[in-house]
This record gives C-alpha cells, structure tokens and sequence, in this order.
C-alpha cells in the first residue's frame, strides 16, 4: 500500500477545513439568528426609528433553513471531493481546482462583505434612498447584533476567508505538484 503524499492530505484538510468553515457559520446564523436580529432591531428602535426598517430593507443576520441549504450543500461537496482526492480518484482532483477557483471568487465577493459587515451596512445605510435609513449608526446596529453570536464567530468568518482565498490557491498548487500526479495514476 503506497503512502498518500503530504501534498495531498494537506489539499484535503483545507478542502474540510473550508467546509467546517460553512457548518459552523451556517449553524450559528440558524441558531443565534433570531436573536442578533432582535438586537439589531432594538438598536435601531433606540436610534428613534421603526424595528421594521431592517427587513423592509433586507437587512438580516438569521439564515431559513432553505438558505442554510446551499452553504451545507457547498460544505458537503468539499467534503466528498476530499475523500476522493484523498482516496486518488483522477476527476477529484478537477473537481478540487473548480471548487477552489469558485472558493476564491466566492471568498472574494461573499464571504468578504460578511467579514466586512459593519462596513457594507454603513455603506448601504449612506446610500439609501429612505432618509429613515440614512439616519441609522449603521455600526451600532451591527455591533448589538455581534453581541448575540459566539465570540468565536469573527475568527471563524476570517479563517473560512483566509482558507477560501489563500488556502484555495494553495490546492490547486498542491495537487499540481509532481507528487500529486503520482497519486492520481
């Protein structure tokens, strides 16, 4: 029995540690959604304006189950492609440079504007056309919502976007290197 090359276990492990990433994440906006939009809502009665004004604009920080779908769906992807990859099996190693090239322009675009949220809601807020909206601390209301998630949740959302974007780019590396092409025979 022939030893799996470092290379490619480490390729594997960021592939799971990614899709660790979007369970933890998705179970926690499942779980402690409600309340953070509750906070969010109550900042923004304090501020003198209507509790309602955050969904009529769409701002949310709570997932419905259909939503969590698809971040489960994507975490159970990288998780197959990784025992294949792991397991040797040839299309999984395409299959990891797709998900990797998605998990690079995904961690550039969505994964960034949850890192960045205070800033994306105070942009947002700037730029309404509802001048109820424009008058709201936008950073207050994300802070009061913060303060209902665990405290790890910040090192989660910037580890999934670190592993993402820069340990995406190191799979595809991995399993473009000559050790990877022997497993894959």
């Amino acid at each position: 029995m022939r030893m799996t090359p470092v290379s490619v276990v480490v390729a594997a492990g960021l592939q799971v540690l990614l899709a660790v990433g979007f369970v933890l994440l998705t179970w926690v906006a499942r779980r402690d959604g409600d309340a953070a939009e509750r906070a969010a809502e109550a900042e923004v009665v304090r501020q003198g304006q209507s509790a309602g004004v955050l969904s009529a604009h769409r701002v949310k920080f709570k997932e419905s189950a259909r939503e969590a779908l698809f971040p489960y769906g994507i975490a159970a992807c990288l998780t197959a492609v990784a025992v294949l990859v792991l397991a040797g099996y040839g299309p999984a190693r395409v299959a990891s440079y797709v998900l990797a090239g998605l998990a690079i322009v995904g961690g550039g675009l969505v994964m960034t504007s949850q890192v960045f949220a205070e800033q994306v809601v105070c942009s947002a807020f700037r730029k309404s056309a509802d001048p109820e909206v424009r008058s709201l601390n936008g950073r207050a209301v994300v802070a009061a919502a913060r303060t209902e998630f665990p405290s790890w949740t910040r090192v989660v959302q910037l580890t999934r976007l670190l592993v993402a974007t820069v340990g995406s780019v190191a799979v595809i590396v991995l399993l473009s290197l000559p050790s990877a092409d022997a497993h894959f025979r």
